[in-house]
């Protein structure tokens, strides 16, 4: 009992594994709009998109979310405008995006001569995550989290029925707007435990581990926000004790959940779901 303890004792052990599981509980929700959506790609675009504005935020001297959130903003209206306006698809205006974001990025960081500590926003420093960083994670948390709730039935009919949504006269252009802001705050506030790189995994991974165990889209966002702030929290003590990359960690371990639902899924597993008769 004692190894379960032992992390408690240190703060930085306490803070990582408040904002892991804030962020296990947010990434997957917002996730499972992502995936019944088929774009589960795009947050990965947005998460690249956010570093000119990190970039351009660290030279100026303002908060980090200020700019990620304009940056990010950019990029997903950058992909909405290419798709309306021209024959070229959401796929490859997505890459395109996230390929030029990225590299202005770069640019930016190395041109304004930046102080950004790149390898924590690629690849995360979860056990390095101060009272403020959760603090503003768990106010964005709060914030997406109770827009969820409270705006359900109409998140869920723009999600499967976008038509059916504007011929009954629902805000599409906001409603649309909305989600990419989601996508956006739910990224900058999970870059701090996973990275940039990783964040992608622990948005979809648990998500989709829920989407081969149940059949409702409310049990899916539970269910998936469970197994997220569970292997979140897996995750920080693996790192802890094994002295491995805290993000990393965390997103072989949700992985892993992932494999486990893929393989002995009830319903779905590959290894024992029913045989179709012939």
């Amino acid at each position: 009992m004692n190894w379960l303890l032992e992390p408690w004792n240190y703060e930085f052990m306490r803070h990582a594994i408040a904002i892991g599981i804030l962020v296990g509980i947010l990434c997957p929700v917002v996730g499972s709009y992502l995936i019944v959506q088929r774009m589960a790609l795009l947050g990965d675009v947005i998460a690249h998109c956010v570093f000119p504005g990190l970039a351009i935020s660290f030279f100026l001297g303002i908060d980090i979310l200020i700019g990620a959130f304009a940056s990010g903003i950019l990029g997903s209206f950058l992909i909405s405008l290419i798709r309306a306006q021209s024959r070229v698809k959401v796929d490859s205006a997505m890459a395109l995006t996230f390929s030029t974001f990225f590299a202005l990025g770069i640019t930016l960081i190395t041109v304004l001569k930046s102080k950004l500590d790149l390898d924590s926003f690629l690849f995360g420093d979860i056990l390095g995550v101060t009272i403020h960083d959760i603090y503003r994670t768990a106010i964005i948390a709060a914030i997406i989290l109770l827009v969820v709730w409270l705006f359900y039935k109409e998140l869920l009919f723009f999600t499967f029925d976008k038509m059916g949504a504007r011929a009954i006269g629902l805000p599409i252009n906001a409603i649309h707007f909305c989600f990419m802001a989601a996508i956006t705050l739910t990224i900058i506030a999970s870059m701090q435990a996973v990275g940039v790189i990783l964040v992608i995994s622990l948005l979809i991974g648990p998500a989709l581990t829920a989407y081969l165990l149940v059949k409702e889209f409310h049990q899916m966002m539970i269910l998936g926000a469970l197994i997220g702030s569970f292997a979140s929290v897996v995750g920080v003590y693996i790192s802890y004790y094994n002295n491995l990359p805290s993000g990393a960690a965390i997103v072989l371990i949700s992985s892993t959940f992932f494999l486990v639902a893929l393989l002995f899924s009830p319903s779905q597993g590959i290894l024992i779901r029913p045989k179709a008769k012939t």
